[in-house]
């Protein structure tokens, strides 16, 4: 009688700034029969080498990360590794943040707070290549406005969040006050309010900024 093969155990690699939750995540994933640990990163930066020499089968990616993003990492890894699966793990809830995630290659996005049984079905989903989108999640993406921000006018919104004045702005990009005002006003009308605080206040709402 030939024996059963025994499933292949799914290879999960954790990106996250903080140990504890590394610590906590990796006792949920571990004490699972069917995929385990093999790579902890706290940056993205390594998280790009070591997905390099380590190659696991899943990266549950934090966003907020010292120095690199976590998108951006997802990006640049998906740029070479096509076949490594990543699940975005984060407090974020903003759109701005969503969509990013997974217009740079992540097949799934989890809020930290989901119950782990979510996580794991996560997990499971994404390593066989299917993506994994929560209902409330679904609905904040299909609730996101058709048009987009120029990437000048990301930069102005950048600044605005910094407090800059329309003439310090002008200074930092190499343009004129009058076009200045122009990206402002096309920010303004983006998030549908008035003045440039809630301006600021609803990027970083949605996601579109973050403060440190």
């Amino acid at each position: 009688m030939i024996p059963a093969t025994k499933p292949a155990v799914i290879r999960v690699m954790l990106v996250d700034d903080h140990p504890i939750v590394r610590a906590g995540l990796k006792s949920i994933v571990d004490a699972q029969s069917d995929m385990n640990v093999v790579a902890e990163s706290r940056t993205g930066e390594e998280a790009v080498l070591l997905c390099i020499r380590i190659c696991p089968d899943v990266v549950l990616m934090d966003l907020k990360l010292p120095g690199m993003s976590g998108a951006e990492a997802i990006g640049k890894i998906h740029g070479r590794q096509q076949q490594i699966k990543f699940l975005v793990l984060t407090t974020y809830e903003g759109d701005e943040d969503i969509y990013q995630s997974l217009n740079s290659g992540a097949s799934g996005y989890l809020i930290k707070g989901m119950d782990y049984e979510v996580l794991l079905d996560g997990i499971r989903r994404v390593h066989h290549g299917r993506n994994f989108i929560p209902d409330q999640i679904s609905r904040i993406v299909d609730e996101r406005s058709p048009e987009e921000l120029s990437p000048r006018e990301r930069e102005v919104l950048g600044l605005l969040a910094q407090g800059a004045s329309n003439r310090a702005i002008a200074e930092a990009l190499g343009i004129t006050e009058g076009t200045v005002k122009c990206h402002v006003a096309n920010v303004l009308s983006y998030f549908g309010v008035e003045d440039r605080t809630k301006a600021v206040v609803a990027a970083m709402r949605r996601g579109f900024v973050h403060l440190p």
